[in-house]
């Protein structure tokens, strides 16, 4: 199970979509995923996986690899999926939330269903497309979490000085974004001050992406080697924890 995680991990296959694709909730996909034991998965849930992954059963987990394609392709089956999901479905997964998280859920769906029906020019749909990918990261980047703050007490719904998440953090940053507004709103910066800046911004997103490919086949090379040398064909539940830890001790030696 150790190699299904990592494997999902180096996809970059986020466990909000995964337990969407899968039908179950995040509990019960972290239930499974942190179980030693495949066959305690459900059959239905076991094939969908697979599927997924495109592989026929999970011993070839231990053959797959981490490719741009491969994870291109992943990420397709994913998304070809969720874009069938049933909106009655979603709106059932409402009754497990408490009266307040469910009022907020429905506002959001409500105003998002409003705006996509009105919009006749796809501006609405790009929009929301990057809406959801930021939702996605949230977890992973807090200043996202601040950004949103910040809008929300700039629009005058939220006090300037409630701070939900770190205050000095929270606080700072604030500050900064504020300063970076009001350049932009008083008209102190230009496209033709400011290009050399996004030409940064595109190299620094580029260098960005490379640096995850070749992660990812870094940790693919580095699993071979320690299969390699603890004499080992393939990772199964047995073996998992010990080579990771020999990963790890690959990982460190080109430190």
């Amino acid at each position: 199970m150790d190699e299904l995680n990592v494997v999902l991990s180096e996809v970059g296959v986020s466990k909000v979509k995964l337990s969407k694709y899968l039908g179950i909730s995040r509990q019960m996909l972290y239930n499974y995923l942190s179980s030693n034991d495949w066959n305690k998965w459900p059959k239905d849930k076991c094939d969908k996986l697979l599927d997924l992954l495109n592989i026929k059963s999970i011993d070839e987990i231990k053959d797959i690899e981490i490719t741009k394609e491969y994870i291109d392709e992943v990420e397709e089956r994913l998304n070809s999926v969720l874009r069938k999901t049933n909106p009655k479905e979603v709106m059932s997964d409402l009754k497990g939330f408490n009266k307040k998280e469910q009022e907020v859920l429905t506002n959001i769906i409500s105003l998002l269903k409003d705006n996509l029906a009105k919009d006749k020019t796809n501006t609405t749909y790009k929009t929301y497309t990057y809406l959801y990918h930021y939702l996605q990261s949230m977890e992973s980047m807090p200043t996202l979490e601040y950004i949103l703050a910040y809008i929300s007490k700039s629009l005058c719904f939220t006090d300037p000085l409630e701070f939900a998440y770190n205050k000095d953090k929270q606080y700072i940053f604030e500050s900064i974004l504020y300063s970076a507004m009001n350049l932009y709103n008083t008209g102190g910066a230009s496209k033709s001050k400011l290009t050399v800046l996004h030409k940064r911004f595109e190299e620094f997103i580029n260098q960005k992406k490379e640096e995850k490919l070749s992660r990812t086949e870094e940790l693919n090379t580095n699993k071979i080697q320690a299969l390699k040398e603890l004499g080992y064909t393939e990772i199964n539940e047995e073996n998992a924890a010990e080579v990771l830890d020999k990963m790890a001790e690959i990982e460190s030696r080109a430190v």
